[in-house]
């Protein structure tokens, strides 16, 4: 039988031990550890509940109320040092993730215009500022308005199918932007004054100068008294503003069936010596005029054709047009 002084004296003890583990207790593991030895299942608090039954009836209630003193001081030690720890963890985590304002920013990358978007929103900007409207059309086309309308014959090579992507019955890809004015015409009553951009498709075999996707630019100008005089006025002030002050422009007869008469327009750097192909031109052929419903003894026009990739290789020295399909960022980034 216990006696009820014997278990005070273990009940200081284990006070002791207990007040004497205090300062230690910061780490995780360790405060688990005390819990473990003095709270739980098998813990020596619990160890004195179960002593209590050899003390005499007498002494248990004095024995209960000291054991529970006992395991209020535990528990209390424990949930404050536990408050302690985790606001320590939290104050090194705050501290850890702390943004300091003064320094750098992070360096974002960012993208940039293809070569090819550059040039063609500037050709649209010089000759939206002369007043023309920017007009657009289907890729897919038919061949009435891809060629019938344009005055193209039947027997003409660019109908072949080495020269045309057919793709069933007379529906094609439009090897050119031409289309575009047709629609136009026959939607609108003269004056008409656009500039058609858009990607075109051949069956060109690719090369350092040919590919059979590209893209083009056609301008269409329709109205009463026009005349080969306003063509070259209109180009003279396209060759000013894209490639700059200085260049001469020179007009040599050729043949188009969409236009009458036509020429091909070449231009000479200032202080060079070879002259540069860069469009076709030339003025409405009447009887494009008759099929989309105009009077052709009372309007006139001209129109004519560039290539937007042969602008952007004149304007950025390029010798290969397929750069601007291999999608190379180094490639890309040189004109942002």
């Amino acid at each position: 039988m216990m006696e009820l002084p014997e278990l005070q004296e273990q009940i200081g003890q284990i006070k002791q031990d207990l007040d004497q583990q205090l300062p230690n207790l910061s780490a995780h593991d360790v405060l688990e550890s005390f819990r473990v030895e003095f709270l739980g299942r098998k813990g020596r608090i619990t160890q004195l509940f179960k002593q209590m039954g050899t003390l005499e009836p007498g002494a248990r209630g004095e024995a209960g109320r000291l054991i529970n003193e006992l395991k209020d001081h535990a528990t209390v030690c424990f949930e404050e040092r536990d408050k302690l720890r985790q606001s320590e963890v939290r104050r090194q985590a705050l501290v850890a993730d702390r943004l300091d304002v003064s320094l750098p920013g992070s360096q974002h990358a960012l993208g940039c215009l293809h070569p090819m978007t550059l040039v063609q929103r500037e050709i649209e900007a010089i000759f939206m500022k002369m007043g023309f409207d920017v007009a657009t059309g289907p890729e897919i086309e038919t061949e009435y308005y891809n060629f019938e309308a344009l005055n193209i014959p039947a027997d003409h090579p660019a109908r072949a199918d080495w020269d045309t992507f057919y793709i069933e019955g007379d529906r094609l890809l439009r090897p050119h932007t031409s289309p575009v004015q047709i629609r136009v015409m026959e939607q609108s009553e003269p004056p008409v004054r656009i500039i058609c951009p858009g990607r075109c498709y051949r069956r060109d075999t690719q090369d350092a100068t040919h590919s059979p996707v590209f893209h083009q630019v056609e301008l269409l100008w329709i109205e009463e008294g026009l005349s080969l005089a306003h063509l070259k006025h209109v180009l003279e002030l396209f060759t000013q503003e894209f490639f700059g002050e200085g260049y001469e422009m020179l007009f040599s007869g050729d043949f188009f069936p969409f236009t009458e008469p036509s020429v091909q327009v070449h231009i000479k750097a200032p202080g060079a010596t070879n002259w540069m192909e860069i469009m076709g031109a030339g003025m409405v052929d009447p009887a494009v005029l008759s099929n989309v419903g105009y009077d052709a003894e009372k309007y006139t026009g001209f129109a004519f054709g560039l290539g937007i990739e042969r602008m952007a290789m004149l304007r950025y020295g390029i010798d290969d047009i397929r750069a601007f399909l291999t999608n190379d960022l180094r490639f890309i980034r040189q004109f942002s």
